[in-house]
């Protein structure tokens, strides 16, 4: 048994999830009680890409100008509800990877966008929960429901008798 996977040491990593899936759904919230809109964040990404040392990159403005801003309806759908999702997902330990995966990318798209903040903090906390697996979720709902969809898909790809077998 490797050392996180210890029940003393899990009770931290739940505790980190927890915390990290409370940041998501009150920054979720925020977004969807407040009116958000991701536009004047998006250009406000494009200006960052001026100067000698330009906190986002090219090619990711390239990526805003031509598929972000076109598309801002979607990202103003996604991105909130997306934040929800995520946080709920940690806060339950349900879907606890996906969760994790889900946050780290949006992470990383807001530090492209040359935005730091907490960003560094809550994808370095992801990173670092996804490194443990499932020691993040042993106290969580995943703890049940992985069993069982793991469960659930072997009996689905068990070969039937007498469908498929050579005689």
């Amino acid at each position: 048994m490797k050392w996180y996977h210890d029940s003393k040491i899990s009770i931290i990593w739940a505790i980190l999830r927890i915390w990290l899936g409370i940041q998501w759904l009150e920054a979720g919230f925020h977004k969807l009680t407040g009116g958000f809109d991701a536009s004047g964040f998006l250009k406000g990404a494009l200006a960052k890409t001026a100067g000698e040392n330009p906190a986002v990159q090219g090619w990711y403005a390239s990526f805003i100008s031509h598929f972000a801003l076109p598309n801002v309806d979607v990202f103003n759908v996604l991105v909130p509800w997306g934040e929800m999702l995520v946080g709920l997902g940690l806060i339950l330990g349900l879907a606890t990877i996906p969760a994790l995966l889900a946050g780290a990318f949006m992470n990383l798209n807001f530090m492209l966008a040359g935005t730091t903040s907490t960003n560094p903090i809550l994808y370095t906390v992801a990173m670092i929960l996804l490194f443990t697996g499932s020691a993040s979720y042993v106290w969580g709902l995943d703890h049940l429901a992985v069993p069982a969809v793991k469960k659930y898909f072997q009996k689905q790809h068990k070969p039937q008798p007498g469908k498929g077998a050579a005689h």
